[in-house]
């Protein structure tokens, strides 16, 4: 017997706030991983946590429920796929934490859009115009402004803050495939899952537990920030539009900052208030030309 899908209600306040407190949990996430490996964790380890965690919770939530249906899936490749990108993106992400602030960071993976973009046409067969590719470049731009390179501040951590983008841009592009094939709780099974059995032999041997109680307290709530961040823009998007939620994933920057600045004493650069903006920018372009686009097509009388 396969899962009940609940309808869609158009409640859009609602779907916003339920995004905004989804983004938030994103920036536990990010903090969480950045004080582990600060307190001597392994990068590797603090990722199987983050996973290992969520696997455990979605199991022990849904399984009494679902029973084997969680795990039924009508595309297991996809599913797969679509984990190990997401497991890249942390893994970069992470490891970028452990040299960059917060600031930095979270502004690279706002390129994540830009690159989709981009790889939409190669895997999605769709036509990216003139205008679309300015914007990606402009929003390149952006990060090479908050990056500057080939100054004394720049960390080659940055590249790989631009590699758990593009990891995470082709998590987006199978998340949209697998939309209306299996539900948010099995895509949620199977990147736990997937994560898990891959990153477990690189993190099991020496493990290192947390010292003190904040880091007890950052080992036990990351996995439940990830679950419950990914549970509530999922839910969001049953009460309001994707185009309605897309520009408020930018107000995380706002998140990441203050977490950057309160608990790590890492204020932003000056070079961030010059290249986010763009970066931003450039992003809620591309959102706009979509949307203009699927109006248009949306207006086109049919053929008689």
């Amino acid at each position: 017997m396969s899962p009940e899908v609940r309808p869609i209600e158009d409640r859009r306040l609602l779907g916003i706030g339920l995004a905004l407190v989804g983004y938030a949990c994103f920036t536990v996430i990010d903090t969480c991983a950045k004080w582990l490996s600060q307190g001597g964790m392994p990068t590797m380890e603090v990722v199987f946590v983050r996973y290992a965690a969520q696997f455990l919770i979605v199991v022990a939530i849904f399984a009494p429920q679902r029973g084997t249906t969680l795990a039924a899936t009508r595309n297991l490749p996809i599913e797969i796929i679509r984990g190990l990108a997401l497991l890249g993106s942390t893994i970069f992400n992470f490891i970028a934490l452990t040299y960059l602030p917060l600031t930095i960071t979270s502004a690279i993976m706002f390129t994540s859009p830009l690159i989709l973009c981009a790889l939409s046409i190669p895997l999605l067969g769709e036509k990216v115009g003139w205008r679309r590719w300015v914007a990606i470049f402009v929003g390149f731009v952006g990060v090479i402004i908050v990056v500057h390179p080939g100054t004394a501040s720049f960390h080659p951590a940055a590249i790989l803050s631009v590699l758990g983008a593009a990891c995470g841009a082709l998590y987006m592009l199978l998340t949209r495939k697998l939309a209306g094939v299996d539900t948010t709780t099995t895509q949620q099974f199977y990147s736990g899952l997937v994560a898990t059995l891959c990153i477990a032999p690189f993190a099991l041997g020496g493990w290192t537990w947390p010292t003190d109680p904040s880091g007890w307290f950052a080992f036990c709530l990351i996995g439940v920030a990830a679950l419950t961040g990914h549970q509530f823009i999922t839910t969001a998007h049953r009460f309001a539009p994707a185009s309605v939620l897309a520009p408020f994933s930018y107000i995380q920057i706002i998140f990441m900052t203050a977490s950057s600045w309160l608990i790590f004493n890492q204020p932003p650069e000056v070079w961030l208030y010059i290249g986010a903006p763009i970066v931003i920018a450039s992003g809620l372009y591309l959102w706009l030309r979509e949307r203009q686009l699927a109006r248009a097509v949306s207006e086109m009388p049919a053929d008689r």
